[in-house]
């Protein structure tokens, strides 16, 4: 089926600009919000968009114009009566999108596909709330939507072929790398990104490192910004939501570090709101300072550690085996959603988890794991698959074979 034309429930900053995204590519996309003020800020974001590529010449005026005018902001569904595709970017709350897929069943018609932005939250109970529950589907675009590449599909149970592939090919009509990833708690970026922004707080909260510190560390490594200044641009609510709902999946591995809630509690969420690992304006990170010093003090000295990047480096990649050992995606899948959605590079080159297990050696990377569960606990156990391809040679670059085959 082709799209000719969509619809973008939620004007925030994530729907605003998917349906700047979807405007770009020449589409008419229906922006629909509850609330007039959010969609008008949602209008002044694609705006200043479209002004950003005038101001650097990639395009003009008329240009800029012509596409803004794709875009219908409404109160009212007015608009979603011929619409081949509905993507809702509402809040993170599954009764909220449940009440949103309600709502479109009654004014689109039969053939429309009703996708969700959402970040962790199942899409097979999203299409069971529904109909149509063969035209329900995940679309998980990145933050900012208008830049960053990756987009992970994300079938439901009953999500049928024909969906996936529309979907797939709508993603690439909008100039976007879609992933196809298979249903589980946070699907695939996120999932391997939470437990290393999760130690990064643990490292912090333990009195490791500064924030600073740890940030720059991890720039070195190749990271495009460090786990603190990115939760800071995320907002800390929204890396808290995921957390804890990955935490209420997964258990002991992805238990979220102590500080987060404290920040929380403090009203701390980032940039947003002026304070979160750092200060931004007026504020300063010197109640994030007391935070850490009551937190490192009230640990037995055991529990105390060190910084270091094999610290929160190694949880990453070892989720992203987990992933493949579950069959969430293929090993490319995973190197490609990781660079194209994380910026992931090492030494300069565009590297995967994977990638960069085969690299460093699956053996250096057991013991590596081995030792850190040794210190820190379970939450390092190495996967299942990483120990059977050791024990069967599969060394990475230096065998010919690890994750990826290699020519000799």
């Amino acid at each position: 089926m082709y799209i000719f034309k969509a619809g973008v429930v939620g004007a925030g900053a994530m729907g605003a600009e998917i349906a700047q995204v979807i405007s770009f590519s020449g589409l008419p996309v229906v922006l629909k919000d509850v609330d007039q003020a959010m969609l008008e800020r949602g209008m002044a974001r694609i705006r200043k968009i479209y002004q950003g590529r005038v101001d650097k010449g990639k395009m003009s005026s008329g240009e800029a114009e012509s596409k803004i005018a794709l875009v219908e902001p409404t109160l009212t569904y007015d608009g979603f009566g011929d619409v081949d595709i509905v993507i809702e970017a509402v809040p993170e709350k599954m009764a909220i999108k449940k009440a949103v897929f309600a709502e479109l069943e009654a004014v689109c018609p039969q053939s429309t596909i009703f996708a969700s932005n959402t970040s962790a939250l199942s899409i097979s109970e999203l299409g069971a709330a529904t109909r149509r529950p063969h035209k329900v589907i995940g679309m998980h675009f990145f933050n900012p939507a208008h830049v960053m590449k990756l987009v992970e599909i994300i079938p439901g149970l009953d999500t049928s072929q024909e969906t996936v592939d529309d979907v797939v090919q709508f993603t690439e009509s909008l100039r976007k790398i879609p992933v196809v990833v298979q249903e589980c708690p946070g699907f695939l970026v996120n999932r391997l990104l939470m437990p290393y922004l999760n130690e990064a707080t643990l490292c912090l909260g333990e009195g490791a490192a500064t924030a600073s510190e740890i940030d720059a560390a991890m720039v070195d490594f190749g990271m495009p910004m460090g786990p603190f200044t990115l939760m800071d641009m995320l907002g800390l609510d929204v890396c808290s939501d995921v957390g804890s709902y990955l935490y209420s999946e997964y258990g002991e591995r992805m238990t979220p570090a102590p500080l987060f809630f404290r920040l929380m509690q403090a009203g701390r969420l980032g940039e947003k709101a002026g304070a979160g690992f750092y200060g931004y304006g007026d504020q300063t990170d010197e109640p994030v300072r007391q935070m850490i010093a009551e937190i490192s003090a009230s640990l037995p000295p055991e529990q105390r550690g060190e910084f270091s990047v094999d610290r929160l480096i190694m949880p990453l990649i070892n989720e992203a085996v987990l992933c493949l050992q579950e069959h969430i995606a293929t090993a490319p899948d995973i190197d490609m959603a990781v660079v194209a959605g994380l910026g992931m590079t090492y030494h300069g080159e565009r590297l995967g988890p994977l990638a960069l297990a085969d690299t460093l050696g699956l053996d250096t990377v057991l013991a590596k794991l081995d030792e850190l569960r040794a210190r820190y606990g379970e939450r390092f156990r190495p996967a299942r698959l990483l120990r059977t391809k050791v024990r069967a040679g599969h060394l990475g670059k230096k065998a010919g074979k690890g994750f990826h085959e290699y020519s000799a």
